[in-house]
C-alpha cells in the first residue's frame, strides 16, 4: 500500500512540475457494472460516476490524468430458495482514484491506461422474496480496498468538452470472507467531461 501510494504522488509530483499545460475538470457518466470471478450468473447493473480530474499535458501528445470519482457499481443476480425465485442486487459505492496515462494519437483523440485505488463507501444489498422487500447493510461481506486497472478512450470535441469510454478491470478480490471464494469488480464507463 505504501509503494502504491507513493508511486501515485511521485507522478503527480512529476507531473506538476514537468506539465506544459495544466487543466482542472469535471465529468460524470453512466456505468455498466458487474462482479465477475466466482459469482455466478452475475448480471449487470446500470450505474454513474461523478467526480473531477486535472489534466497535466507533458508534451502535445501525452498527458497524466490523475481522477477523484464517486462510482457506484455492483451486480444483479437471481436465486432459489425452498422453491422460491429471489432477485438480489448488490450495490457497492466506491471513492476511485485512478491515474491514466493519456497518448494523443490523432487531434483530440486520446488512448489511455492506468492503474487505479478504489475505496469502498458503502454495500447494501436489495432483494423481494415472499412479496416482501429487503435492504441489508452488507459492507462487513467486502474488503474496504479494490485495485483495478483502466483502459479506455477519449474524444474532445472542444477545447473545454469532451467525451471518454473507459473499461475498468478489478485485480483484487473483493469479498472478505474467504481466500477461495474470488470476486472481483467489471465496469464498462461512458462519460462525458468539462475543463476549465
Amino acid at each position: 500500500m505504501k509503494k502504491i501510494t507513493l508511486s501515485i504522488i511521485a507522478v503527480l509530483a512529476f507531473g506538476f512540475t514537468n506539465a506544459q499545460e495544466t487543466k482542472f475538470g469535471v465529468k460524470a457518466g453512466l456505468n455498466i457494472a458487474n462482479l465477475g470471478g466466482d459469482m455466478e450468473d452475475a448480471k449487470s447493473l446500470v450505474g454513474f460516476h461523478v467526480g473531477g480530474f486535472a489534466e497535466f499535458k507533458l508534451s502535445e501528445k501525452f498527458a497524466i490524468q490523475p481522477e477523484l470519482l464517486y462510482s457506484a457499481q455492483g451486480a444483479k443476480g437471481e436465486y432459489s430458495e425452498e422453491g422460491e425465485s429471489i432477485e438480489l442486487t448488490q450495490n457497492l459505492g466506491y471513492l476511485n482514484i485512478p491515474v491514466m496515462a493519456k497518448f494523443y494519437v490523432a487531434e483530440g483523440f486520446s488512448l489511455e491506461a492506468g492503474p487505479q485505488i478504489g475505496f469502498l463507501l458503502n454495500a447494501k444489498e436489495k432483494g423481494e422474496y415472499e412479496g416482501v422487500s429487503l435492504e441489508v447493510d452488507n459492507k462487513d461481506e467486502f474488503k474496504s480496498i479494490d485495485f483495478g486497472v483502466n483502459f479506455g478512450a477519449g474524444y474532445d470535441f472542444t477545447e473545454n468538452l469532451s467525451a471518454g469510454l473507459r473499461y475498468n478491470l478489478g485485480l483484487s478480490n473483493v469479498y472478505e470472507d474467504s481466500d477461495d471464494y474470488k470476486v472481483n469488480n467489471s465496469v464498462f464507463s461512458i462519460s462525458v467531461g468539462y475543463k476549465f
